[in-house]
């Protein structure tokens, strides 16, 4: 139990940390941090809970890195269920506690987003749903990668949390402008719950494509280390 009490409270920071710094701190006048203050952000909340938690539950916070562990034949499946479901519901919790904080400010509409995930007239730069498919899929593919090879048993002892934050980092820095970067179901889940409307309609997709790509991911790596975990 304690290792699902981990990976929700870690996946309640990453959605409270990421998406809290675009909800509040993006935008906000002459301080705003801006496209790659919201990616740094991201990046530092794997980074920190990769520290914190990583010896307690694997410090996973998405299921689509669940699932790709798992298609890696570094995870089993008997435990997706329990990790999943805390993944989601500290997503979801997270973004409880971000809507009462962006609600206290005068103006605030959820509405507009609420730093949800979208195709077409909700992507940030009105990209297609294809464009948005292709692009969920190759980012989760390939931090699915770079956490296989992080975490293996040759790499650099102590660093895969820096790699695993960096990454995420430089994900958000190139495809936020495409779908406001998800590659996590349960941080897509955590906000678009709240914000309604055409973002929960086009939740679907920000499963199913990190998953694809979770799996794909990982099994390409497995490939590239000859499968000798």
């Amino acid at each position: 139990m304690k290792k699902y009490i981990a990976e929700m409270i870690g996946t309640f920071w990453l959605v409270l940390g990421g998406c809290g710094s675009a909800v509040l701190a993006a935008g906000f006048p002459e301080v705003g941090i801006g496209l790659l203050g919201v990616a740094l952000a991201f990046g530092l909340t794997v980074l920190t809970m990769a520290y914190a938690i990583g010896h307690i539950s694997g410090a996973h916070l998405n299921p689509a890195v669940s699932i790709g562990l798992w298609a890696g034949g570094r995870f089993p499946a008997k435990e997706l269920p329990p990790y999943i479901i805390a993944q989601v519901i500290g997503g979801i919790l997270a973004g409880g506690v971000l809507y009462i904080i962006a609600s206290g400010a005068a103006g605030f509409d959820v509405s507009a987003g609420f730093a949800s995930n979208g195709y077409g007239e909700l992507s940030p730069g009105k990209y297609s749903f294809l464009s948005a498919l292709v692009t969920e899929i190759v980012m989760t593919a390939i931090f699915l990668f770079v956490i296989m090879g992080s975490t293996h048993g040759s790499a650099s002892t102590g660093m895969a949390p820096i790699a695993i934050g960096l990454c995420l980092t430089l994900i958000h820095l190139v495809s936020i402008p495409v779908t406001n970067t998800s590659v996590n179901p349960a941080r897509s889940t955590g906000v678009a719950l709240f914000a309604g409307g055409g973002y929960l309609m086009q939740l679907w997709l920000f499963w199913v494509a990190p998953i694809v790509g979770g799996i794909l991911g990982a099994v390409v790596y497995r490939f590239v280390r000859d499968n000798d975990e």
